[in-house]
């Protein structure tokens, strides 16, 4: 037995309501242009004709006029005869090319060697067109936002609670008063103070404690406990006794210990 090859069912030309349909409508009308397509789009005629001169790698610092001329016409008239609508700057640069190429279909004589390329203001607009182009498409590469990246925007939740005002009693207000009272009672301290040393209080001391008869250590008389002020205060007080000659200090050799003694005409008066 014979087998087939499972041949591929026809495709509906359009699905209307979920049926599909073979044929189109007879009453259906398709502009000419809508099954068009143009590929190439300009911004203008200065971006034209810099296409035409990349396309065919020409150099732009000259460009053969006539043949660039041709395109461009041919251009124009293809975008005529899709009933496009021309801008008129396509038109004032079609007549510009004309122009540029009957001046350069013009002899020159000898003595107008000289005269400027005509196609040199052409040139250094395209020139400037092609600087201005780059940039551009430079620019239009560097990240953007909201085409190359999103900014998140996220607001925080804030939960709107109603907080209930506590009930407090005066009774509560002055108990808890009367517990800060005590707390500030115990913080009290009572410091003492040192009353001042005397001079004179401290010169009398050291008289009582010296004796005329035997000689007295010189360390013996300060008390290290009395701290700074009260050293001080004694050595002041033996410096008067030395100044007003009550007393007399001995000391029988260099770096050896150091006496006092009452002055002898201390115990005479």
């Amino acid at each position: 037995m014979q087998s087939y090859p499972p041949k591929q069912a026809e495709l509906p030309f359009a699905i209307i309501e979920g049926k599909p349909l073979s044929t189109p409508p007879e009453d259906l009308y398709i502009p000419p242009q809508a099954l068009e397509v143009f590929l190439d789009t300009f911004e203008g005629p200065l971006d034209l004709l810099l296409y035409l001169i990349k396309r065919q790698n020409l150099e732009i610092l000259d460009i053969p006029i006539a043949e660039v001329t041709r395109q461009y016409m041919d251009y124009v008239e293809m975008m005529r005869t899709i009933k496009l609508d021309l801008a008129a700057e396509y038109l004032v640069m079609a007549a510009l090319l004309a122009e540029i190429k009957s001046r350069m279909l013009l002899p020159r004589h000898e003595e107008t060697e000289d005269e400027d390329d005509p196609r040199a203001e052409l040139v250094r607009r395209l020139q400037e067109y092609e600087r201005f182009k780059q940039a551009a498409e430079a620019i239009d590469k560097l990240p953007r936002d909201s085409r190359d990246h999103w900014s998140s925007q996220v607001e925080p939740l804030r939960e709107q609670k109603e907080t209930p005002q506590p009930q407090v009693e005066l009774h509560e207000v002055l108990l808890a008063f009367k517990d800060i009272l005590t707390r500030a009672d115990m913080n009290i301290s009572h410091e003492i103070e040192r009353e001042s040393l005397s001079v004179r209080e401290r010169m009398s001391q050291i008289l009582a404690t010296l004796n005329a008869d035997t000689f007295t250590d010189f360390h013996t008389l300060f008390t290290p406990e009395e701290g700074r002020m009260g050293v001080v205060v004694t050595l002041i007080a033996l410096l008067e006794l030395l100044k007003e000659k009550l007393a007399d200090i001995v000391q029988s050799e260099p770096y050896a210990p150091i006496y006092i003694q009452v002055a002898q005409g201390a115990t005479d008066s």
